[in-house]
């Protein structure tokens, strides 16, 4: 009994003493517990992050936006997994020792890993995320764009009346002949208005003759962010309405409008609908604009005498020089009516002719006037031919004839579509293009060749995507003309199944070689089969959207290519003997019954393309079931004639048969696991090839890839595994012709290059233009064993464009013996690198973009900045740690220091246009020793959230190493926008920018003042100075379109307008915020010229007791001119006529807002009439007794919310309005307490 007593004591101590020494303890005790909890959660975190980076990266590629609380958690997993490696090796090491361990080091050891542990477990509880990203509404890709917009007096005049009229009127038509430039110009107003934030959103969309309504509702729908929950067009039309009326300010850009069309089909509201709804059509014909009820119409006329000689010389490349060929030119010019698009297109045409060759030109314009139709297409046709003609200049006949024949297939196309150059390359082999080359690959290539001309012509554009071009819609117009479409050679028939009640069961078109059909997807075009019957001389076929049996191809001997997408073909396997010539098939979202024997029955066949082909009980279901072609056994081996194989779904052949097409040259294929079980298997030689392959360890793979590395120019490598770096581990003499190299997550990937494992690898990557490289967490650089001795390295000698993204173990880019041969960068892209401690920069660099890197200290570290001649933008965002840009070195202590100006050569950047910092807490200066007159072409500064930011260039350091402020005068000529905002250290300098029309000064030099010297000459200071504009007469700021100044204690004086010449016409938003002892803004004559200004914004600018001086008022300390403290003085017959929100917030003196700039006492309920003016808000203004002088009633028609809790007097605002005199717009948000929704106020 007494033993059970004290062995129960001993245990009951024992567990007293666990409680309170138990952590203790168990850091002695539980080592081996610990270390297992600790390695268990680790390795859980790095696959759990490396699950999340997948999803991310699949979601970047979606173009959506991550949530910051998941870029949040990668970067604190990032961080946890850096903090802990040392952890995880120093467990590593504690492994290796035999016997007894070392108990002071495992208690630290293990006291460590159980602090981390369950900060890691946190990690990981609130890593579930349903969504790693979202997609953001677009903004269009004709605003991203370069629109090509060329001022003339005609469109010049035409931008500005549009421009005015979108903040007066709901609709507005523009019109112009064919080719004058109305497309171009819309462009250019999104712009305008996009730029000048005039909108929330801006959205354009082409009509065209034959509009497809759900193509349009489906581009409008996506730069709304809209899903559509409905598939009728009027149900996605009521959706498209209301999420639209949702958007305060819009505006509709309708490109292209051929007659009258309500814009309801779409689901655009607009007028009482949606007032915040703007509308600019643009339209051939003037009476579209009248039935379109546009209330205010525009047209849009050709250019000059002087504009088009001026265009037409710099599109042919001609000097400004009186010669004979430049008088011939003139006439040639002259002969293309002032239309843009006549004169590009022909001045492309004849650049680089001789005088022989301008002369032949000016005979046939003076010679075909037959072509001329004015008052269709305004003349435009003639030129256009002539430089159809042309191209035949400098080719062959034949030649000549193939690239007019690659045009006249792209005018088959339909309006403003973007043509695929593979369907183009197809239909060319079908038709029988260039015979004499021999290969698909050989046709391929000159067939690229002639578009490119066409291009160059301008008969064709460019598109965004290399795989495409399209054609102006005025060039659609005249293919009929020419000779070889007189005969009914080629046809092309869309949107059938709504056009026509009853497509025809049998046509006879004896001659023709080309046929396009087109139905639409919801409403498949019905063929039958005898429809063919009477086109035996049919080469190619294009089908979308079609049903058909290939029973009636048994009439198509001629047949050539076949094209289908979203088609549904009948009888497919049993049928295919009727197609003996067919050399090129493609089968795109196209169902079929199966692939079957028959297939090689088609003896010719030379190109296979397969993408989302499937029976149809497949096709039904698409998300819910994998799509494979099911290749018969042996199949694709007897397709012997296969000269390019492109299989995009799933499939089942043999990979060992590709070894026995002989003539195969193109690969396309999407491969699986299984189909890699031949170890020996090798690739045949390919000139072009594009396999993708699921789950697979790239080290295992290399050596059946060994024939296609030696001549491959483009090389993307995805999520793969297992390979420590490029060169030499594909091998050593490969890659030499590589142009192009994509790495993404290639997980286990340490360098490209790794000269330890070959020290005769001295050139590697020799013709590489483009490195992209994104999510490699384990790259630690370019080169590995790179060192001076290497000095006959010549890697990466070509090299222009550089991308890094998301390499967290990176700290070096370029070693500097690498540097030496990378010498032809000419942009840099580096992003959320966050070891990267310093960067080199290349002589020709000229773009260059730094984005979170937050351990970047400096940029050309011992580089002479010298050498950035040709450097034209500047982009850095979120590097805390970066102190300078250019020319920082290391003392002997290791630490940084300024390289001084005393015995250095001053730095200019000649070509620098665009300068953005932002959130860089430790930058002092951009670079030192700078030289003010090499920033002529400087356009945009922008600079943020840079605590320690003294001055942008030219900073000095005295005898004690301190810094000091170099007194600054920059000249920028080119200067538009500049943002200093947020830089609490900023020293004062002054800028000379004539050209200036953003200014946004926020928080600048707020902790120290400095005393600069102004110039005796018109400038402007920059930062917390008295004084911001100095005027002297040379120029009146007459630019500027918005003036933000804010938190600018020391500011008394905006325009320091002597000459009483600044004229601000242009001026949409003037922002003023905490500027204490600010008095005024506006002299009289600057006040008058206000016709433009949109929002005025005054807060916290307690000395303000005027916005207007009186008439001979000029400076701010004679202000005894008006004992008043009133904002405006008024004219009513011309003033703020556009003015859309007024607010004036926490002034302390401010009595009155508006006053008449005639004193004389007003009639009894004299209107004062703001038509535009939505928001109206005076608040904190403990001083104001009137809104204006007695008497006057203002008419706010448009007025939206009211903020008004200050005025106290009682008639300063009624309590009701009659009916005869009501004054405010019915959807007024009150925000000052006691109205009821039955009240309407006077504001008087």
């Amino acid at each position: 009994m007494a033993e059970s007593v004290a062995s129960a004591a001993v245990e009951n101590v024992t567990n007293q003493a666990m409680t309170y020494v138990s952590p203790y303890l168990r850091y002695f005790f539980c080592y081996g517990e610990i270390v297992q909890d600790f390695t268990n959660q680790r390795n859980a975190l790095k696959l759990r992050k490396q699950r999340v980076d997948t999803r991310v990266d699949k979601a970047q590629k979606q173009i959506e936006v991550i949530y910051e609380d998941v870029e949040d958690w990668l970067r604190r997993a990032e961080q946890e997994l850096e903090e802990t490696q040392n952890l995880q090796d120093e467990i590593d090491r504690v492994k290796c020792f035999k016997g007894c361990p070392k108990w002071g080091w495992r208690y630290c050891l293990s006291k460590k890993l159980a602090e981390k542990t369950p900060i890691i477990s946190r990690l990981l509880e609130t890593s579930n995320f349903a969504q790693v990203g979202y997609r953001r509404s677009l903004q269009g890709i004709e605003f991203i764009t370069s629109t090509g917009f060329m001022e003339s007096k005609s469109s010049k005049s035409a931008l500005n009346q549009i421009m005015e009229a979108i903040n007066a009127v709901n609709i507005i038509g523009q019109h112009g002949m064919p080719g004058v430039g109305k497309t171009t110009l819309a462009k250019e107003v999104g712009n305008h208005a996009r730029e000048q934030k005039l909108f929330d959103k801006v959205v354009m969309f082409t009509m065209s003759q034959n509009p497809n309504i759900r193509t349009i509702q489906d581009k409008v729908a996506e730069m709304f962010g809209l899903n559509f929950q409905t598939n009728t067009e009027e149900g996605r039309a009521e959706e498209l309405f209301r999420s639209m009326q949702r958007v305060n300010k819009i505006l509709v850009i309708v490109d292209d409008l051929w007659e009258e069309f309500k814009l309801e089909r779409i689901g655009i509201p607009y007028g009482d609908e949606h007032k915040g709804c703007k509308i600019l059509l643009t339209t051939r014909h003037q009476q579209v604009c009248t039935k379109m009820n546009c209330q205010k119409e525009i047209q849009l006329g050709i250019l000059s005498e002087d504009e088009s000689w001026v265009l037409f010389r710099d599109k042919a490349g001609l000097g400004d020089d009186c010669s004979p060929l430049n008088d011939v030119a003139k006439e040639v010019a002259g002969e293309c009516k002032g239309l843009p698009l006549a004169i590009v297109t022909v001045a492309k045409a004849l650049k680089g002719e001789s005088l022989d060759g301008w002369r032949a030109a000016n005979k046939r314009f003076k010679d075909s006037r037959h072509l001329d139709n004015e008052e269709v297409l305004g003349g435009v046709l003639r030129p256009l031919k002539l430089s159809y003609d042309y191209l035949k200049k400098g080719n062959n006949q034949m030649t000549g004839n193939d690239i007019q024949m690659c045009f006249l297939l792209c005018s088959l196309f339909p309006e403003d579509y973007e043509i695929l150059i593979e369907i183009l390359i197809m239909c060319g082999i079908g038709v029988g293009l260039f015979p004499n080359a021999s290969s698909i690959e050989d046709k391929r290539n000159e067939i690229g060749v002639a578009l490119k001309k066409l291009q160059k012509s301008g008969l064709l554009l460019e598109t965004d995507g290399a795989d495409s071009i399209s054609m102006h819609d005025v060039l659609k117009e005249w293919p009929d003309m020419v000779e070889s479409f007189e005969c009914y050679t080629a046809i092309a028939l869309w949107n059938c199944s709504s056009n026509m009640k009853k497509f025809p069961d049998k046509v006879e078109f004896s001659k023709l070689k080309t046929l396009f059909l087109g139905g639409k997807w919801d409403d498949l075009l019905v063929v039958s089969s005898t429809f063919f019957e009477e086109i035996k001389a049919l080469q190619v076929l294009y089908l979308k959207f079609v049903r058909f049996s290939l029973k009636g191809f048994q009439s198509l001997p001629n047949l050539k290519t076949l094209w289908c997408v979203g088609c549904k073909v009948e009888n497919f396997s049993s049928s295919l003997t009727n197609m003996r010539s067919l050399e090129i098939l493609a089968l795109i979202r196209t169902k079929i019954d199966e692939i079957s024997e028959e297939l090689v029955k088609l003896s010719t066949l030379k190109y296979l393309r397969l993408s989302g082909v499937g029976a149809e009980e497949e096709m039904k279901f698409p998300s819910k079931s994998v799509r494979t072609v099911n290749f018969p056994p042996k199949l694709v081996s007897r397709l012997t004639s296969l000269q390019e194989l492109h299989v995009l779904s799933r499939n089942s052949f043999n990979l060992l048969e590709l070894n026995l097409l002989s003539r195969l040259t193109a690969l396309s294929l999407f491969l699986s696991t299984n189909q890699f079980s031949q170890e020996d298997f090798v690739f045949p030689k390919l000139q072009r090839y594009d396999i993708l392959i699921e789950n697979r360890k790239l080290s295992s793979l290399l050596s059946a890839f060994k024939n296609l590395f030696c001549n491959v120019k483009k090389l993307e490598l995805n999520f793969g595994s297992g390979l420590k770096n490029i060169l030499p581990s594909i091998g050593k003499k490969v890659l030499n012709e590589l142009t192009s190299l994509e790495l993404y997550f290639c997980y286990d990937m340490e360098f490209l290059i790794d000269i330890t494992r070959d020290q005769g690898l001295t050139i590697a990557f020799p013709n590489l233009v483009k490195l992209t490289i994104r999510r490699m967490v384990s790259l630690k650089g370019l080169c590995y064993g790179l060192s001076p001795s290497h000095r006959a390295i010549a890697s990466f000698t070509r090299l222009k464009v550089v991308t890094i993204e998301l390499c967290h173990k990176l700290k070096t880019i370029f070693s500097p013996c690498l540097a030496q041969s990378m010498l032809c960068i000419e942009e840099l892209y580096i992003r959320n690198c966050h070891w990267l401690s310093n960067l080199f920069c290349c002589p020709k660099l000229r773009i260059l973009q730094i984005r979170h890197c937050k351990s970047l200290k400096y940029v050309c570290a011992n580089t002479s900045a010298q050498e950035l001649q040709s450097l034209e933008s500047i982009t850095i965002i979120g590097c805390p740690q970066l102190m300078q840009i250019f020319n920082m070195e290391q003392n002997e202590n290791g630490q940084d220091v300024v390289i001084p100006q005393n015995g250095s050569r001053l730095c200019c950047y000649p070509k620098l246009r665009i300068l953005e910092i932002n959130r860089c807490e430790s930058l002092k200066y951009v670079c030192a020793n700078t030289t003010t007159q090499g920033l002529q072409l400087l356009e945009s500064v922008k600079i943020s959230d840079c605590p320690q930011l003294m001055q942008i260039f030219k900073m000095e350091q005295n005898e004690n190493g301190q810094d000091v402020v170099v007194r600054q005068y920059h000249c920028w000529p080119k200067l538009k926008t500049f943002w200093i905002y947020d830089c609490q250290l900023f020293s004062c300098f002054i800028v000379q920018a004539p050209l200036l029309e953003v200014l946004y000064l926020n928080n600048v030099g707020i902790i120290r003042k400095i005393d600069v010297s102004v110039l005796n000459e018109d400038c402007i200071v920059v930062g917390n100075h008295e004084k911001v504009f100095q005027v002297q007469g040379r120029y009146s700021f007459s630019r500027i379109k918005a003036l933000h100044l804010r938190s600018l204690f020391e500011m008394q004086i905006i325009w320091n307008d002597f000459a009483q010449v600044v004229t601000l016409e242009n001026l949409t938003t003037l922002h003023l915020s905490d500027c204490k002892k600010l008095r005024y803004i506006f002299s009289p004559t600057t006040a008058r010229s206000l016709s433009h200004l949109v929002d005025l914004f005054i807060e916290g600018c307690e000395e303000i007791e005027q916005l207007i001086l009186a008439k001979d008022q000029v400076s701010s300390s004679s202000s005894n001119g008006d004992t008043g403290h009133q904002v405006f003085k008024f004219d009513k017959d011309h003033c703020y006529k556009i003015l859309e929100s007024l607010i004036v917030k926490w002034n302390s003196k401010l009595e009155q807002v508006f006053k008449l700039e005639d004193e004389v006492e007003v009639e009894v309920k004299e209107e004062m009439k703001f038509d535009k003016v939505k928001w109206l808000t005076l608040a904190e203004l403990p001083s104001l007794i009137h809104f204006c002088p007695k008497g006057c009633h203002f008419v706010l028609p448009a007025l939206i919310e009211l903020k008004t809790p200050q005025l106290v007097e009682e008639d300063a605002i009624e309590e009701s309005a009659t009916a005869s005199n009501t004054i405010f717009n019915k959807n007024i948000c009150w925000s000052r307490l006691g109205f009821s929704e039955s009240q309407l106020p006077h504001i008087t």
